[in-house]
């Protein structure tokens, strides 16, 4: 215990962001960055929704993938830019455990939703034969549901374990939204439990599916290495290397981040760190899919021409 005599916190101070000079230009950033985010992956699943040659599974897991990506942005961005305009840095307890809730039900999803698309593509091309009796329909809904309950009873763990806490007059997070980690070294009471539920269960959720990604990529090099024409080489590997970069972009930031030593004795590096994958992630994942897979210009080309034709008749 840190201290008996305490008081109640009923708000914290996001600092992380306030410390840095040009706030004007650092909130322009953010809004177009969110803009981006929220654009460019309702396109993605417009494209998807309305496009019959897209109806596929690996383009069904990409159009849950974008909107995960559009909630997990919501879930830090705009109370960055209300405090902004609001000129303040505070939010309310309830708001920061519903803060803590979403962030990792959507980044739990991220990584399965990854890990998913990853052995869809082991199935495609190491098992091409049997690729429509493997990954039925049935298959790709019991994923992502069970993707869905497993995050939510994470997020709801988390939660729970850190609403039971006493916290004392400390109330500034050095971060620029209610991060797990930077809250519980405000707590007074005892955070061990917190930290071993962190440690195993959050780990867990972490590392199987990264562990997924390798294992089915290892094998999709092994399968490509073995085709012998160059032309279906660069095929094989077209078809997964947009996944492939959402994954490096994605693992790599949030590596840097809880496993690079040096990190955590510098609030500027896991403030930056943060930014990368809880909001430069999100926004650049589908311009990877966009500019990288010729189906998805196609398809988004086609909606955005629909889109400028509908405009043209209506003011005509």
């Amino acid at each position: 215990m840190r201290g008996t005599n305490h008081s109640s916190v009923s708000e914290f101070l996001l600092l992380g962001l306030s410390r840095q000079p040009q706030q004007q230009l650092l909130f322009l950033l953010f809004f177009i960055m969110y803009l981006a985010t929220v654009l460019g992956n309702l396109l993605i699943i417009l494209a998807i929704s309305t496009e019959s040659r897209l109806h596929t599974p690996m383009y069904f897991f990409l159009s849950n993938l974008s909107f995960v990506d559009v909630c997990f942005s919501s879930t830090t961005v705009p109370k960055v830019l209300t405090n902004y305009i609001l000129s303040r840095q505070a939010i309310s307890f309830p708001e920061c455990l519903t803060q803590i809730y979403f962030f990792c039900v959507f980044a739990v999803m991220d990584n399965f939703l990854l890990a998913v698309m990853a052995y869809d593509r082991f199935v495609a091309i190491c098992h091409p034969l049997y690729y429509t009796t493997k990954i039925t329909h049935q298959l790709c809904a019991l994923l992502v549901v069970g993707s869905w309950v497993i995050a939510n009873l994470n997020g709801l763990l988390h939660t729970l374990m850190v609403a039971r806490l006493s916290f004392c007059a400390d109330n500034i997070i050095p971060q620029f939204f209610c991060e797990l980690t930077p809250i519980l070294k405000l707590a007074c009471s005892d955070t061990h439990l917190n930290e071993l539920m962190i440690l195993f269960v959050a780990g867990m959720l972490m590392i199987a599916p990264f562990i997924c990604i390798l294992v089915s990529y290892v094998f999709i090099t092994c399968a490509i290495l073995r085709v012998s024409s160059t032309s279906g080489k660069r095929k094989a590997f077209s078809t997964c290397s947009s996944h492939l970069a959402v994954v490096c972009l994605f693992y790599g930031t949030i590596i840097s981040l809880y496993f690079n030593p040096s990190s955590s004795h510098s609030s500027g590096k896991d403030t930056a760190a943060a930014v990368m994958y809880a909001v430069v992630t999100p926004m650049l994942n589908p311009f990877i899919y966009s500019l990288r897979n010729k189906d998805m210009k196609g398809a988004l080309r086609k909606v955005v021409t629909m889109n400028f034709l509908c405009i043209q008749c209506e003011k005509s």
